[in-house]
Order: C-alpha cells, then sequence, then structure tokens
C-alpha cells in the first residue's frame, strides 16, 4: 500500500523534480519573429522574492517596447544596449507561489499572487515582493493576469497625476487599449463623465466599458471639438502637446502616458520633456507618467476587482507558442483591451 496515496504534493515537493521550463525568448531585439518558444533553466530567486508558478500573463504595449528595444533610452534604461539583459518577455503575471526567498515572511508556497515580473512569459517566474498581492476572491487567473501594468498605469494617471474629482469631464485617447479599458471604468468610479476616443470598429466596445460618449478619431477631428475637459489623458502618444491644450480648460490638467510616438531614440519621451518645461508658466498642468509598480496599487486594485469596480476586458486567450501572433496583432491595433497568455505546467 502506498502511504502517500491521495495526498497531494505541496508546491514546493512538486517543484523539486524540474529542471527546465517552456518559456517565449529572444537573443536579439527585434520584431516577433525573433520570438520563440523554448527550454530554458529554471530562475533562480533572491532573498526578497518568490518563485511563482505562472498560470497566466497579459500582453501589453510595454512588452512590445521590451521586445522591440524602442526607443533606444529603454536599453540605456538597463534592458542591455546590444543584445537584452532578459531573454524571457512578458511583464504582469498571475499564479501561484513555489518557494519564498530566505526573508520573505509576507507570502508562503500556495498563495494565489499577481503583479509585475520580468519574464511572465515562462512556466516559472521570479517576482519581487513589492510588485506582487494576493489575487482578489472569486478572480481568475486569466482576469488578474490582465491587471497589474494596464491597471496600474490608469490608476496612478487619474487618481494620483490628474487627480480627478466627481463631477469632472475627462477625455481618454486611446480608451480601447489595456490601459485605456482601466481608465475609462476607473474614472467612472471616480465620478467623472468619460469621453472615450477610438477607432470606429471599437466605438461599442468603449461604450460597454461604461464611457458617456465615444468618439471615432477617424471621423471625427479632435480640433474642431467644442468641448473643453477638465482632463485629457493621452495614451496614444501621437498628437502634438499644443493640440491637446487646445482641449483643456483654462485650468486643466493633461496627462500623457508612456513614451508612444517619436523618434526611434527618445520615443514619446521627447514630447513628454517638452512639456514639462512649458508647464510652469502656463494654467494649464502638463504632466507626463510612466506607472510606478508596487504592491499597496495592486492591493487597492484587488479590491475594486473584488468589488465589481473594474473588469478586466480580455479580447482572447492564447497558448505561450501563440504570443508572436499575438504580439503582431497589438502592434496592428487590433485587440480591444488585453490579450491573455494561459500557461500550463
Amino acid at each position: 500500500m502506498n502511504p502517500t496515496a491521495g495526498v497531494s504534493e505541496s508546491p514546493t515537493q512538486a517543484l523539486s523534480h524540474r529542471l527546465s521550463m517552456k518559456a517565449v525568448v529572444r537573443d536579439q531585439y527585434g520584431s516577433a519573429d525573433s520570438l520563440q518558444l523554448r527550454e530554458v533553466a529554471l530562475p533562480n530567486i533572491t532573498d526578497d522574492e518568490v518563485l511563482v508558478r505562472v498560470c497566466a500573463a497579459g500582453l501589453d504595449r510595454g512588452v512590445w517596447h521590451v521586445m522591440a528595444g524602442l526607443p533606444y533610452l529603454i536599453r540605456i534604461a538597463g534592458y542591455g544596449l546590444r543584445r537584452p539583459k532578459q531573454r524571457t518577455l512578458g511583464l504582469d503575471f498571475s499564479g501561484v507561489v513555489q518557494q519564498v526567498g530566505s526573508k520573505v515572511s509576507s507570502f508562503k508556497p500556495g498563495d494565489r499572487v499577481f503583479g509585475v515580473c520580468q519574464g511572465a512569459f515562462a512556466q516559472y517566474a521570479a517576482a519581487r515582493v513589492d510588485k506582487i498581492a494576493r489575487m482578489p476572491s472569486g478572480t481568475s487567473f486569466e482576469q488578474a493576469a490582465a491587471v497589474p501594468v494596464s491597471a496600474l498605469t490608469a490608476l496612478q494617471a487619474l487618481r494620483d497625476h490628474a487627480r480627478v474629482k466627481a463631477g469632472q469631464q475627462v477625455l481618454i485617447l486611446g480608451a480601447s487599449g489595456g490601459v485605456g479599458s482601466f481608465a475609462v471604468q476607473l474614472a467612472k468610479a471616480l465620478g467623472a463623465t468619460v469621453t472615450g476616443v477610438c477607432s470606429g470598429a471599437k466605438l461599442e466596445f468603449v461604450r460597454s466599458l461604461g464611457a458617456d460618449e465615444v468618439l471615432d478619431y477617424t471621423r471625427t477631428l479632435l480640433t474642431d471639438l467644442q468641448a473643453r475637459f477638465e482632463v485629457v489623458l493621452d495614451i496614444g502618444g501621437n498628437r502634438p502637446v499644443s493640440q491637446l491644450r487646445q482641449l483643456l480648460t483654462n485650468g486643466g490638467t493633461l496627462v500623457m502616458v508612456g513614451g508612444e510616438g517619436g523618434d526611434r531614440v527618445t520615443g514619446g519621451l521627447g514630447r513628454q520633456l517638452g512639456a514639462m518645461l512649458v508647464s510652469p508658466f502656463i494654467r494649464q498642468r502638463l504632466v507626463p507618467m510612466m506607472a510606478r509598480e508596487n504592491s499597496r496599487d495592486l492591493e487597492t486594485l484587488a479590491g475594486l476587482l473584488e468589488v465589481g469596480a473594474i473588469v478586466p476586458a480580455i479580447d482572447r486567450s492564447c497558448a505561450l507558442a501563440e504570443v508572436p501572433d499575438a504580439m503582431r496583432d497589438l502592434e496592428r491595433g487590433r485587440v480591444r483591451g488585453k490579450i491573455v497568455v494561459t500557461i500550463s505546467t
């Protein structure tokens, strides 16, 4: 008789026999054509990290920038000048803790977590404890994986930088993407009246997120709008700041998210720098931002998920082997909300 029959293995026991894992990797910066599904070594964890069995991972525009190495400032920022330091792609994830570092006391094997790491498109990933949180009850792994990068960015843009208040008029450019889909919902939760801007094919999608009005940028020129907004959230990143300022009230706030558009060296960050230089001399606030990944805001988002204040908008799920095709769809603007990668071990 087997004394262990009917007894399930602990996460650590289940991991003990594994020496390698499947992961989406690349050896150089470039297009989705450079991505390959390979067998690689399991990641090592430091004292303040946990090893997570990844159940799902989110695909967002930030991953595309890391894959392409564009703008070049990304390489200078620590991702590797000539070739990537981190071969495995992927930032936001959900999964189950398998091992914890020697200094970790806030999590234990078996905990269901979500957050941000380097290398989420893999069966296992190492994650810092200050960039993860426990998954809320009633949320699937796929839903949780769609949240971290995009929803953190939307939350910080609206709450911390725009300081949105109930009753304000908020314009969201790029409302159908990963960040935009959360921004529409969060702005409504903050009590704002929301106008979303997207392509004609995505009008109904943005309306379903709760937007009070939706504009098709291929049919409506923003320069023709008579309305003025207390807050403009620019996620697209390809319009002149002078044009966006015309959409603001005298004391309004423009928040510019990420580094889209621009040249290959600085991307949209050059435009943001120019806005920073102008902002102190005008009544309007021009605020560039990059998201700060942290557990506290992830916990805030977990609470919003639990009560249904935000619902992840998932375009579709795909397998690890399908990540290159999903990346191409993202680059071509074919994605509504987020694509989620489901991962089996």
